[in-house]
Order: C-alpha cells, then structure tokens, then sequence
C-alpha cells in the first residue's frame, strides 16, 4: 500500500515538474529576449549604479545594450554608491571608457560617489556633482578581523595544513605577522597606484596632482570641482539635458531605460533558490577583499 501511495506521489511531482517546465518554454519563446528589443525612440539612456559594488554584469550590460541602439545618442550614469570591491568597480571603469569612446556618457553623482563610485566615474565624458555630494575618497582598503582569542576562550582548536607561509595570511584564526602585514600591504600599494592612475587617464590630470589627494579622503562636490576631479555642479537633470545637447537632441530629451534582465526560471529550477541566495550571500559577506570604499 504505502509502495502504490509513493509511487503516485512521484509520479504526481513528475507531471508537475514537466507542466511547469513546458509552461517556462512556451513563455520564453512567445516572450523572447528583452535584451534585443530596440529602442524606439531617440533620446538619453539612463543606468543607474546604487549601493555596493559587488558585481559589474548588470550595470555592462545596459552599457553594451545602450551602445547598440542607435536612437540612443547619449547615456547618463547615474552614480549614488560608496564604491565596493576593487575587480568589479575596474570592470565598470573599462565599460565607460570604451563607451565614451564611441558615445557621449555624462556621470550625475547623487548623495554620494565616493571610492569605486568615483573609481567608475572617472573615464566619463562629463561628471556632474551636487554641490553637497560627498565624493573622491581615492584609497584601498583591507579589513581583517583576528578570533583566535575568543577561539581560545569557547575551547576550540584550529589547524591548518598549507604550502607556503603566506597561503593563509589574514586568517582569523591567527596573528597577522610582520611578513603578512608587509606582503599584504605591497598588494594594497598596488591597487592604490592603479585607483591613482586611472583617475589621471580618466580625468586628463597629472598623476601627481592625483597622487596629492589620494589619501582617502572625502571631498564635497563644490571641493571636487575645484580639483578637477568633477566638471560641473548640478542635478541629475541638468545632466540629463547635457547630454542631450551634446548628442545633438533639440527640446527635453526622452529618457530610456535598459529593459530589465529576464530571470531565467528554468535555471532556477535546476540550481534551486537556495544556491541563488547562497550565492548573493557570499558576494555580500565573502572573505579577503580589496575594497574601493569610503568608510
């Protein structure tokens, strides 16, 4: 009896599953892909880049979308974000410029635009800043944290087997040594000269008039502007309205957003949504990171 009862059941959940499996496919294929529908007006795109900085996949592809389509002449990026982690806000950086290569791109900094949000902003054709936007914060972070003590305390015993004497430098579990401090701070030094250069290409600035200022501090909007590292104050308006100008569009422009990325259910399915969250979790909270961030 119970055998004939379980049985049922799978077979039950197997007609559930291909329903809505073959219901996914037959939406897909009427809906298609939102990513190739064109534009069909001509007018200023807007991306917006808001909070941390963990991944630059969303933000490039509405840069590649608007890229494609030529009734949109010109882009506003939209900057309102502490920075994040140093990968993903250098990947930004690389889109912008390439973008601005080809189309207009004019940064509209929010409340604040700091760190990798002014890192992303920096290869843009125009910055626009409020005059109270908190901004620049040029510096590399690294934040560490030490448990052994309170390991010590609960009374539990770690140990860790490696292959090399730095392959667990800035582990918890132990002290940061002298060799750690010094080998992790060469990598810190070197994404900073590399914060310090971009800027200067970016922002057609001598490196050294960068490298002056780029000891993490913050500067308001009005500040920034006065060392170049923003072009004009303004509101995310006017930025919209320049960039019409300069893409040539008489009157107000019409403001175009990227079509939102479809979520791909059939993935959901199979991965399951506790490795989605898993996974967004870790990007959250993961281990060692090089941080563009203000704190």
């Amino acid at each position: 009896m119970l055998k004939k009862i379980a049985l049922i059941f799978l077979a039950a959940m197997a007609a559930f599953l291909i329903l809505f499996a073959g219901s996914l496919l037959i939406a897909k294929a009427i809906m298609g892909s939102m990513d190739t529908k064109l534009a069909d007006k001509e007018g200023v795109g807007l991306v917006e880049v808001r909070g941390m900085i963990l991944d630059s996949r969303d933000t490039i592809r509405q840069l590649r979308y608007f890229l494609k389509q030529d009734a949109v002449k010109s882009v506003v990026l939209r900057v309102d974000s502490p920075g994040g982690v140093v990968a993903p806000s250098q990947e930004i950086y690389e889109e912008v410029k390439k973008f601005a290569a080809r189309k207009k791109i004019i940064v509209s900094m929010g409340s604040l635009a700091a760190s990798g949000g002014y890192y992303i902003s920096a290869p843009a054709t125009l910055i626009y800043a409020n005059p109270g936007t908190i901004t620049a914060s040029i510096g590399v972070i690294l934040k560490l944290s030490n448990i052994e003590t309170l390991m010590d305390k609960i009374g539990i015993k770690s140990y860790t087997l490696k292959t090399g004497k730095f392959k667990d430098s800035g582990s918890p579990l132990r002290e940061l040594s002298t060799e750690d401090r010094a080998m992790l701070q060469a990598v810190i030094d070197n994404t900073h000269e590399q914060f310090v250069r971009a800027v200067a290409t970016g922002r057609k600035l001598p490196v050294e008039d960068v490298r002056r200022i780029a000891d993490g501090r913050i500067l308001s909007g009005e500040q920034a502007k006065g060392l170049k590292l923003v072009d004009r104050l303004g509101t995310l308006q006017d930025a919209i309205e320049e960039a019409g100008r300069l893409a040539g569009i008489t009157g107000d422009p019409e403001v175009i957003r990227a079509p939102k990325k479809k979520i791909d259910y059939l993935d959901v399915l199979a991965d399951g949504m506790e490795g989605k969250l898993g996974g967004t979790l870790k990007n959250a909270a993961g281990g060692m990171r090089l941080m563009y961030e203000a704190e």
